[in-house]
């Protein structure tokens, strides 16, 4: 593999022009898709296999032109202190706005709550439901508009008023602190490169690569049913691997440059060496993106394969674009060492001649000396962050954890008071009596069996269809929607559902928001040890063939699930317990999102596995070129440290700006990602990886004879490069290297 990406990185040195167009060429046409594709909805959002699910299929089927994925709105009237909304004025008002929102082409039915009987048992507070023909993320902005004007109106009238449900969902705002991260991988890249040029390449080609990716994805959202956030997480995952594969590549360019060789033979080499390496981390991430379609949750698999998709990009791009932007820079990115008015040129090149070690060689001494103490400390630190993850609670999103300052969560806290806290998640019990002898019958017994259980405010009479073979029966809990008492009324009906089908030949199924939450994290949570062994096997068997060792991929595994397993811990600590909740900016704690665990086990896999790839291939690049395992170690450190180090700080800083996200599950990936990152790259790849290396010497690098003859040499360390020659710069090229 080596030989060949030499032979691609100096093809795209030469026909630079040509690969510039080309990638171009590529942002152009992602770009014109993207600006003349349809305005995409919000995507469906489905959990195959579940009871939930299935209960909406039924109601699809059995109540046609309901619009049951309609977006929906629970407009929340409360009368000033000590008086009535039903008092003549205030009703009059909510009358007046109940025909306002009638008015809406996209409205489907509107409920007066007078005639519904939506009011609370003290005569205080109201809500109209609106049903909308349309989903949330489809709904118009002039029906957004007349939402809020009317509610307005009634403010206006002296009434406290107020919007609940996802009628007013919009595409989540990430903010400023985006940028802050952008730039603050800028700084840290021309602090490493100490040149601006060298610095903007791996910038440059990042955004290039988000650009197309994330252009493709908004051209395909429509026709594939991609959601806003897809885009988010492909933009947040890019960015990170695209600045950090160019950067690995230009450091390696400056290291060949700084060993006397030519601009193209430097390029050719530091794309078979480092490129390697990017294409074998590269494929760690893509593995584990990919993984995510094993739990089988679309919104999920779309997600995984757009991103994916964006680290294939970045990939190629780091491979073609950026040797040929090497080409035009020319001597304006020079070796390492080279003079520079960031870093002081004259000082690093004496540090450099007089031999004196880096910090990197340094602490990798440090290391190679005292391995068990270093060990241990790491060992038991991550450890101690990981225990608030033993308190993990898991649920998805709903009014409850908007801030206070939203209308959502203030319409949220006025139906909690005003008719308990569990109306606002509601169970929708669908009684499929189409092979019962007496459908009638098999309603009325569902309705009073659950009538009996505990936990169960108010249980409303069946609402058959016109075929009068299946009904639904509303049930309000008495818990909030995210409670354990909640999760158990739900269990307890379809217990008694299975007696009653027993009895009646009538399927009783739960469903509702409150239960597809439950049902989606079960689901997530049995799909999780699968979605290890493949994900983490795959990978182990492709680090063995990159490293040539058992136990060199085996103990990145294991220090991955110590760095997962600390995030975890810190995910818990802020979200969940609320510790730094201010300086993070989470308004509300509650309950981890469901996806958390598995979608951070997936990510942060792939990206444990590029710091591993990069750190360790030098190791062993050392170590097979004949250095003893100690030393390798220390060699290793000496040429990746500062580069590793600063890819992650990159990584963590482009993560860290989606905390600022309006929305509470990109603001919990982006915070997630980042700690994660931290603990993988300073704690495990840093400190133990080098120790458990030192402890097992050249056990470490270890593999059958019989394994070795099966496997194929892909030759990441460039051994094949050995042979080939090094004259194949210009005068000028050898001039500059030699600078």
């Amino acid at each position: 593999m080596a030989t060949f990406l030499y032979k691609l990185g100096r093809l795209a040195f030469r026909r630079r022009h040509f690969v510039a167009l080309l990638w171009v060429a590529l942002l152009t046409l992602a770009g014109v898709g993207a600006a003349s594709a349809p305005t995409a909805g919000s995507t469906s959002f489905s959990i195959p296999g579940t009871e939930a699910q299935k209960a909406f299929d039924v109601l699809d089927e059995r109540f046609p032109g309901t619009s049951a994925d309609g977006a929906t709105a629970r407009v929340v009237f409360k009368a000033p202190d000590g008086e009535k909304i039903s008092a003549a004025a205030h009703k009059d008002t909510v009358e007046k706005t109940v025909t306002d929102l009638s008015d809406g082409s996209e409205v489907s039915s509107v409920a007066d709550p007078f005639t519904a009987g939506a009011v609370s048992k003290d005569g205080t507070i109201a809500y109209a439901s609106v049903r909308y023909d349309v989903s949330g993320m489809e709904l118009s902005d002039s029906s957004r508009e007349a939402l809020e004007t009317a509610a307005q109106d009634a403010r206006d009238a002296g009434l406290t008023v107020e919007i609940g449900g996802d009628a007013l969902q919009t595409t989540p705002e990430t903010g400023a602190t985006e940028v802050i991260g952008i730039a603050i991988a800028a700084v840290v890249l021309v602090v490493t490169f100490g040149s601006l040029i060298a610095a903007g390449l791996p910038l440059l080609t990042a955004i290039i690569g988000v650009g197309i990716g994330v252009a493709s994805i908004t051209a395909l959202a429509s026709a594939l049913d991609l959601g806003s956030t897809t885009s988010t997480l492909a933009t947040m995952i890019g960015l990170a691997v695209g600045i950090d594969y160019a950067l690995f590549i230009v450091s390696r360019y400056r290291a060949e440059l700084a060993e006397g060789r030519g601009r193209e033979e430097a390029a050719g080499r530091a794309v078979g060496t480092a490129g390697s390496a990017v294409v074998f981390a590269g494929l760690t991430v893509v593995i584990a993106l990919v993984g995510l379609s094993v739990v089988n949750i679309p919104m999920l698999t779309k997600m995984g394969v757009a991103a994916a998709g964006t680290v294939a990009i970045a990939v190629l791009i780091a491979l073609t674009m950026i040797p040929a932007l090497l080409g035009y820079a020319g001597r304006r990115i020079g070796p390492t060492g080279h003079r520079s008015r960031f870093l002081g040129g004259r000082r690093a090149t004496a540090v450099r001649e007089s031999g004196k070690p880096n910090m990197g060689t340094r602490w990798a001494r440090f290391v190679v000396r005292r391995p068990v103490a270093v060990l241990l400390l790491g060992v038991v630190g991550l450890g101690a962050a990981a225990v608030p993850a033993t308190s993990l609670e898991l649920g998805l999103p709903d009014d409850g954890s908007q801030p206070t300052s939203t209308t959502q969560r203030r319409a949220y806290d006025l139906l909690s008071e005003g008719f308990g806290a569990g109306f606002n998640g509601p169970l929708v019990v669908v009684v499929d009596a189409k092979g019962s002898d007496s459908p009638k019958a098999a309603f009325t017994k569902v309705g009073d069996e659950i009538k009996g259980l505990k936990d169960v405010v108010t249980v409303t009479p069946a609402a058959a269809n016109k075929a009068g073979d299946t009904a639904t029966i509303t049930v309000v809990p008495d818990s909030k929607p995210s409670s354990h008492s909640t999760e158990n009324l739900v269990h307890a009906i379809r217990d008694k559902g299975a007696s009653i089908t027993a009895e009646t030949d009538a399927k009783v199924l739960v469903t509702g928001s409150t239960a597809m939450n439950i049902d989606v994290s079960q689901k997530l949570n049995d799909a999780l040890i699968p979605y290890l062994i493949l994900v983490v096997g795959l990978a182990f068997l492709l680090l063995i063939v990159v490293f040539r060792s058992i136990l060199v991929p085996l103990k990145a595994a294991l220090g991955f699930l110590l760095s997962v397993m600390a995030a975890l811990g810190a995910v818990v600590a802020v979200f969940q317990w609320g510790w730094l909740s201010g300086l993070m900016g989470v308004e509300e704690t509650g309950p981890v999102m469901s996806m958390m665990p598995i979608f951070m086990v997936g990510v942060v896999f792939g990206l444990a596995m590029d710091y591993e790839v990069f750190l360790v291939t030098r190791m062993r690049e050392a170590y097979v070129h004949g250095e003893k395992p100690a030393q390798a170690v220390v060699t290793g450190f000496r040429h990746g440290a500062r580069v590793v180090t600063a890819a992650a700080v990159i990584m963590m800083a482009v993560f860290a700006g989606f905390i600022g996200s309006s929305e509470s599950m990109i603001k919990m990936i982006g915070f997630g990602l980042a700690i994660a990152v931290f603990f993988d790259a300073f704690v495990v790849r840093m400190a133990i990886v080098p120790a458990v290396l030192a402890l097992l010497g050249k056990r470490a690098w270890w593999l059958p004879k019989w394994l070795d003859r099966l496997l194929p040499n892909v030759d990441v360390e460039g051994e094949g490069l050995k042979t080939l020659g090094d004259g194949n710069g210009t005068d000028d090229d050898r001039e500059l290297a030699r600078a």
